[in-house]
């Protein structure tokens, strides 16, 4: 596995079709999900290099995805389409989110035990190599990437201060929402 942005099949074929169209714009794809239910939802969240992306962002990438998904049909049944920005405690999907957010608070699980357990909570201390290093309370531990079932940072104060500290640095002055900005449009499929 190289990352956890698509972890089923069908969010790996979706992942297929909306990567291009969303580095084309300029984005990153974060994470692609199919949730299942009685109104099947697409939820699709990006950024921009930096981390920083606007409503009006995901409002063009929605557009923009839905034409693609429209044309490629990997969805038989009616469903609705989230494009949303990862928000503050936003998922950790590729090796290089664990070296960007070294310093803070994260949650991992993995596929299978690791000495007898599968969640992992602690500060993150980057990488080596393939692992992802973890300062929990028995010390530092690595962990294969491949090992990985799900990752995401905590919410906390620190975090929340280096995110507003990050923003005021590349000049922005605005608040948006803790858990970013979305777009959502609903009924993609007839």
């Amino acid at each position: 596995m190289t990352d956890l942005v698509a972890r089923a099949a069908i969010d790996r074929r979706l992942a297929g079709i909306i990567r291009p169209v969303i580095e084309d714009m300029g984005f990153a794809l974060v994470r692609v999900r199919l949730i299942g239910g009685k109104a099947p939802t697409v939820q699709v969240m990006a950024e921009k290099p930096g981390g920083e992306i606007e409503v009006d962002d995901c409002a063009r990438l929605s557009n923009a995805i839905s034409a693609a998904l429209d044309v490629e049909d990997p969805i038989t049944e009616a469903y609705t389409l989230e494009v949303s920005s990862p928000g503050i405690a936003r998922p950790l999907t590729r090796l290089a989110d664990f070296a960007d957010h070294e310093g803070h608070d994260a949650r991992i699980e993995t596929e299978m035990p690791i000495s007898g357990r599968r969640r992992f909570r602690g500060v993150l201390a980057g990488v080596e190599g393939d692992e992802v290093l973890i300062n929990v309370t028995e010390g530092t531990i690595g962990l294969k990437f491949a090992w990985l079932s799900d990752a995401r940072l905590v919410m906390s104060d620190a975090l929340i201060r280096d995110i507003l500290k990050g923003r005021r640095d590349a000049g922005r002055t605005k608040e948006t929402r803790p858990d970013g900005p979305r777009a959502v449009i609903g009924g993609n499929k007839e």
